[in-house]
C-alpha cells in the first residue's frame, strides 16, 4: 500500500543530477511526494541532522528518512518493484548498474562538475566566478561521453540493453541539468538526440522540464518534446 502523500518528501536541488534521478524514479514509479527545494551548501542544521553528509537528495517516507541517491534508488525498486528500472537478469542488471555509477561517477566528475559547477554553482552558492580551464575541460569531455552513448546505442534500444532502466535515468538526469544551460551539443549524435527525446517524452520527466533557477533562464528547446 503507497503511503500517504503528506508522508512524503524529496529534499533536493532542481539541478543536481542527482535529485533528478530519483525524482524520475519516484515519477515512474507513480510515487507522490512533496517536492522541498534545499540549498544544500549552506548546511542548515535541520538538513544535516537529515543527511549528516549534508548531500541532496533525501527522501523521506513516512517517518524514515534515506539518503545517497543510487540507494534510494535501490530501496524505491525493492519497495515498488513495479514498473522495473533494474532488469531482472544478473548480466543486464549489472551493464545497468555499471553504467548508473559511470554517470554519477566519471560524468559528474568529467563533465557536469566542470560545466555546471563553475557556470551555475559558483554563481548559486556566491563562490567566485567560473575557472575557464574546469570549463574547457569539461567540454572536451562531453563530446567522448556523447560518443560512448552512441556506441552503446548502436548496439542497443536503450543504454544498458533492450529495456529502459535507471542506467537511462542517471544519464537523463546529468544531460538535462546540462541542456537547461546549453551545454549539450545533440548534432553530434542523432542516436543520443533520438534516445533522449524519447526519454524527454515520458510523464515522469514533466516536473523536470518545469525546473526554473532564478537567475538562469533554459533555452527554448529544453522543454520542447520535438527538440
Amino acid at each position: 500500500m503507497q503511503p500517504e502523500r503528506s508522508t512524503n518528501a524529496l529534499y533536493h536541488f532542481p539541478l543536481s543530477p542527482f535529485s533528478r534521478k530519483v525524482r524520475l524514479s519516484l515519477a515512474e514509479k507513480k510515487i507522490e511526494v512533496q517536492l522541498i527545494e534545499e540549498k544544500y551548501w549552506e548546511k542548515d542544521p535541520d538538513f544535516l541532522r537529515r543527511n549528516p553528509a549534508g548531500k541532496v537528495p533525501v527522501l523521506r517516507i513516512g517517518s524514515r528518512t534515506y539518503s545517497e541517491s543510487s540507494a534510494i534508488c535501490e530501496y524505491l525498486e525493492d519497495t515498488y518493484p513495479d514498473p522495473p528500472l533494474l532488469p531482472r537478469d544478473a548480466e543486464t542488471r549489472y551493464e545497468a548498474r555499471r553504467l548508473v555509477s559511470w554517470f554519477d561517477d566519471k560524468f559528474h566528475s568529467e563533465v557536469t562538475s566542470k560545466l555546471m559547477g563553475e557556470r551555475v554553482f559558483r554563481k548559486v552558492m556566491g563562490t567566485g566566478y567560473p575557472d575557464s580551464a574546469n570549463v574547457k575541460s569539461g567540454a572536451r569531455a562531453i563530446k567522448y561521453h556523447i560518443d560512448y552513448m552512441a556506441w552503446l546505442l548502436d548496439q542497443r534500444r536503450w543504454l544498458a540493453g533492450d529495456t529502459m532502466t535507471l542506467a537511462d535515468f542517471a544519464a537523463a538526469a546529468h544531460l538535462s541539468c546540462l541542456d537547461y544551460i546549453s551545454d549539450v551539443d545533440w548534432n553530434r549524435s542523432d542516436a543520443v538526440k533520438d534516445w533522449y527525446a524519447k526519454i524527454k517524452s515520458r510523464p515522469a520527466f514533466r516536473s523536470i522540464l518545469a525546473d526554473q533557477i532564478p537567475g538562469f533562464l533554459p533555452p527554448a528547446h529544453y522543454a520542447d518534446l520535438d527538440f
